[in-house]
């Protein structure tokens, strides 16, 4: 009979794995770099986080709302979450966005998640607005409609000014062929800047059906 290790034994072998690392390689803050325990933040960047009004505000003509403003920290954790793979900080953000989200923002709507252009989706390996509404949907109870694509050349935005972000992304997000379109979608999205994007999501789902569009992201640029 060989010897061998169970399934339940292998799991704490794993588990006791990651803590001798933790011990020996504390994880390290997303923003700064220092010992941050079991959070994605230290202390001290937790404390510069800045979180914005609970009232909404309007970006392109859409009634959006995020409980932080894009910079400093919260910029670092979204950079994060896109470019270094943190897929995991998924989960941190939605809960932020969840726990202090204004009353009846996330009740009796269908999160709708900012679509990614299919060659960034091969890129990336995953779509953060997705794992942003999974991470809602497990905290509220809401369903997910991933009814929304992208076209066009799948160019970024990062850099573009208003006017170039509107112009590079009017036409390119429609409705999937065939999706169910929810009556009363929340588009999600990581971050909202000129609220171009929202703009050409809430027009792709309004003429598919929609009869209300609100957004929601988990930071947005001062002053937007």
């Amino acid at each position: 009979m060989r010897a061998g290790v169970s399934s339940g034994g292998l799991r704490d072998l794993v588990a006791l794995g990651r803590l001798l690392t933790e011990v020996v390689a504390p994880p390290a803050c997303t923003s700064c770099g220092a010992e941050a325990a079991a959070e994605p933040l230290c202390g001290p960047c937790r404390a510069m986080l800045r979180w914005l009004d609970p009232e909404p505000a309007s970006a392109a003509g859409v009634e959006a709302w995020a409980p932080l403003g894009y910079d400093g920290p919260a910029r670092a954790m979204v950079a994060a979450l896109k470019f270094r793979g943190a897929a995991g900080l998924s989960r941190t953000m939605a809960a932020q966005i969840a726990a202090v989200a204004p009353p009846g923002w996330l009740d009796g709507g269908v999160l709708v998640p900012v679509p990614l252009h299919a060659t960034r989706l091969r890129r990336r390996g995953f779509n953060q607005a997705e794992l942003l509404a999974a991470g809602l949907a497990d905290r509220t109870g809401l369903g997910v409609s991933d009814c929304l694509e992208r076209r066009g050349r799948g160019t970024t935005q990062v850099g573009r000014g208003r006017a170039q972000r509107a112009e590079a992304i009017e036409g390119a997000v429609a409705t999937r062929p065939g999706a169910l379109v929810p009556a009363r979608a929340i588009v999600v999205d990581d971050v909202v800047t000129t609220g171009a994007t929202l703009a050409a999501c809430a027009h792709a789902l309004l003429v598919s059906g929609a009869r209300s569009v609100r957004a929601v992201a988990y930071a947005r640029t001062p002053g937007r």
